[in-house]
């Protein structure tokens, strides 16, 4: 089970209508081009054609068994007095005072550049279940970092 936000869920829905109403008749369409071009025992472009369509329709497989095994969480029933799915946790790092804020999310809607975290990342594993004023100490690939956590919330 993935449990993800309705935000994370509509764009993967989105992405699936896309690839299905947009890419896939293009694949189809350059493989039909292809093979108008002649013999398909030596036709690179048809080999080409239909690796790309096989990689498409995997793709659409993949966003599919994804949205199957998703569950949406209902941000009214989270709690703020823990870090969890959906926090938006405010940061300070006690070493060098750096402040930094994130939103720990599904392996689906981890965006670093929105500071949207993925779950399973070193950071929002150590700061699971821990409260406002807790001091953490997380293991990242370059060392290790002591995080204070600030506030908690849900947006």
């Amino acid at each position: 089970m993935a449990y993800m936000s309705q935000e994370g869920y509509d764009k993967l829905v989105e992405q699936l209508r896309y690839l299905e109403a947009v890419e896939s008749p293009k694949a189809s369409q350059a493989i039909a081009e292809a093979r108008d071009k002649g013999d398909l025992s030596e036709n690179s472009e048809y080999d080409a054609a239909k690796e790309a369509q096989a990689r498409l329709q995997e793709q659409i497989d993949q966003l599919k068994r994804t949205l199957s095994q998703s569950k949406v969480i209902d941000p009214s029933q989270l709690r703020t007095d823990v870090v969890q799915l959906l926090s938006k946790v405010e940061l300070t790092n006690v070493d060098t005072n750096a402040k930094m804020t994130y939103t720990v999310v599904s392996e689906n809607e981890a965006d670093l550049s929105a500071g949207k975290i993925s779950i399973k990342t070193p950071i929002a594993q150590g700061l699971l279940n821990k409260k406002v004023g807790d001091v953490v100490e997380i293991t990242v690939p370059r060392g290790t970092i002591h995080l204070r956590i600030e506030s908690i919330s849900i947006d």
